[in-house]
């Protein structure tokens, strides 16, 4: 039975009001990559231009039938972007996804063809190690892959195969290049749940402690990533299954449907015959850098705040919208957040994991509402049509394996889990931008205790991880600090996620110690109840002022008021000389002395610490 009609506010102010000052700043940038692109769209795919020795390179390997369309000239050839390997669990699904889609353009009337691979970085295996150095510059290497797969300048359309953190807005920026394509993504869904992601937490701060053994520690992670499928906390790779959703570049509700099930293959299909329709051969011309204009980005935003999402999405958003010629500021995540409700407790925030998410209705109940308040734009494209309505409904199979979609729950199932905009968990967003005498920064406080919002107490100062990692093992950490962990900014290392502190750091605050986190590097998506002012900038490598600060300082870290100071007379600071640090280690080994060149053309975090200069 369809569902009566809900009332529905008008578009909350502020949500129009921060739309329309990223049109206005992005007027210029905006119209010369529309223009572009749409260049590109009147010269359309050059396969048919091409010379006949290029054109039989393009389908020498194809099977008789695929080689005679190709040939011919007929019918639409869909480009897979493809970010498998069999390491990363989120992708290891992949596997079988190209001939799947395969079948399903041959069904459409076209071809599809594997364009190119991309690498997939996994950040579990990296943590706290040399690799990790360089995750988040594997952005910009997929977003290069990504467009050298598409340079060939056959494909009609395009579908991509990624995920995790790196992955998903690496694709985006490389599939902007060539806006002129339609491109539908395709998830693969979260792996079943397992040991719960809190017990988990519990056992590597006894391992910090010293009370279980590595065997019990190894167990227990065994335990939590047991199979097939994306991580279950609510990191960075699940906030992009919902930023994907929300922005209309994913089939309605199909983020977090489990691997290898009827329904997860026959969204797949059903995603890639999609993608063979809204190309310019039809009538539902779908191009994505039209699809992905201010609005949709402003909507992306609007559900990282309701969802409680990474700190990871205040750098990837801002480089995914330069991409589109769009000018995003941590102003307009800072602003948003104030008017946007936290609706769901998925952990880090909460012990629930995206399958109990899911369960109580998941995105469906989540744009239903934000829609409902007035806090998404509900006139925007999306690959399966105009307007975000159709996310509020969810996908399911009939008797006869036919899929079909349905109305959604329209309320929460769970309650603990996931509320409507009327009674949610807070009433602001998750994120909160801090200001201040040593620069700016990011805060998550959806997961952290109200009593911790704001922490003053004295700087212990670390330029790495396991300095800190040392001085707890040593028990020299007994009394309230910050810790302030510096030149680990892009210019310096390539921005690490500093996860591994989060043990330590956790047990001390257990033990009833003010403590709190301040560095120019990055957290996993997944940390959750220190407090912690990441992504500083500028950053200590380029002569930031959280460079000047000494053990001992009294800083204060506000995320009441956004503040972020030290409380040094003002003549003092000024005058201090910055530290320094012989960096020479994190530039060579791992492969990391190949990407001098990316430290050495990287931007600041609040520009989304790209390579790429503004598009």
């Amino acid at each position: 039975m369809t569902q009566m009609p809900r009332p529905r506010s008008p578009l909350q102010a502020r949500v129009g009001e921060v739309t329309q000052r990223i049109m206005e700043r992005s007027r210029g940038p905006r119209a010369r990559y529309l223009d572009r692109i749409d260049a590109a769209a009147a010269a359309g795919p050059k396969r048919q231009g091409l010379g006949c020795a290029n054109q039989a390179h393009g389908f020498a390997a194809c099977g008789p039938a695929d080689k005679a369309m190709l040939r011919s000239g007929h019918g639409a050839n869909l480009a897979i972007v493809t970010a498998y390997n069999d390491m990363l669990s989120a992708h290891q699904p992949y596997e079988t996804y190209p001939e799947m889609i395969r079948a399903a353009a041959r069904e459409a009337g076209g071809v599809a063809q594997v364009a190119g691979g991309v690498p997939a970085m996994c950040d579990g295996v990296t943590q706290g190690e040399d690799g990790m150095e360089l995750s988040l510059f594997s952005r910009e290497v997929i977003a290069l892959s990504t467009a050298v797969a598409l340079s060939h300048q056959t494909f009609d359309s395009s579908v991509y195969l990624g995920i995790c953190d790196k992955i998903v807005p690496g694709l985006v920026i490389g599939a902007l290049a060539f806006g002129h394509l339609p491109a539908v993504f395709i998830p693969a869904g979260p792996m079943t749940s397992g040991l719960p992601n809190d017990e988990k937490s519990k056992i590597r701060q006894l391992f910090a402690e010293g009370k279980v053994n590595r065997d019990a520690l190894l167990e227990s992670e065994a335990a939590a990533y047991h199979g097939p499928g994306t991580c279950t906390f609510y990191g960075t790779a699940n906030t992009n299954q919902m930023m994907m959703e929300i922005m209309g570049l994913h089939l309605p509700g199909a983020s977090f449907v489990n691997p290898n099930t009827p329904l997860r293959d026959a969204l797949t299909t059903a995603a890639a015959k999609r993608a063979m329709e809204i190309t310019a051969l039809g009538n539902a011309y779908t191009p994505l850098g039209r699809m992905l204009d201010e609005k949709a980005f402003v909507n992306s935003i609007i559900g990282l705040h309701a969802t409680g999402g990474s700190t990871n999405h205040t750098l990837h958003l801002v480089a995914m919208a330069a991409a589109a010629g769009i000018k995003l500021t941590w102003d307009d995540f800072s602003d948003l957040a104030e008017v946007v409700p936290l609706l769901t407790r998925v952990y880090p925030n909460g012990k629930a994991d995206v399958n109990h998410f899911h369960a109580a209705g998941g995105m469906a109940v989540v744009i239903g509402e934000l829609l409902d308040a007035g806090l998404l734009h509900p006139d925007v494209a999306t690959v399966n049509g105009e307007g975000l309505d159709s996310y509020t409904r969810e996908p399911v199979l009939g008797h006869d394996g036919h899929l079909t979609w349905r109305d959604g729950a329209g309320t929460s199932a769970d309650e603990t889990v996931l509320r409507g905009a009327a009674d949610p968990f807070a009433p602001t967003g998750g994120l909160k931008m801090l200001a201040g005498n040593i620069g700016r920064a990011i805060i998550k406080t959806s997961a952290i205790k109200a009593e911790r919002h704001a922490i003053e107490a004295p700087v212990r100062i670390f330029h790495t991880q396991e300095e800190l990692q040392s001085a707890f093992r040593a028990g020299e950490l007994t009394s309230d600090m910050i810790a302030v962990v510096r030149f680990q900014g892009p210019k310096a290392n390539g921005m690490p996620e500093l996860h591994k502190l989060m043990p330590p750091l956790g047990v001390l605050q257990d033990r009833g110690l003010k403590v709190a986190l301040v560095t120019d590097g990055r957290l996993s998506g997944a940390s959750g109840k220190v407090p912690a002012a990441i992504h500083v900038t500028p950053e200590a490598a380029e002569g930031g002022d959280i460079a000047k600060l000494r053990d001992g300082d009294m800083l204060r870290v506000d995320a009441v008021s956004g503040r972020l100071d030290v409380l040094v007379d003002a003549a003092e600071w000024a005058a201090r000389p910055l530290a320094t640090a012989d960096l020479t280690p994190s530039h060579f080994g791992t492969g990391r002395e190949l990407f001098a060149p990316f430290r050495a053309a990287v931007g600041p975090a609040d520009g989304g610490a790209s390579i790429f200069a503004a598009l």
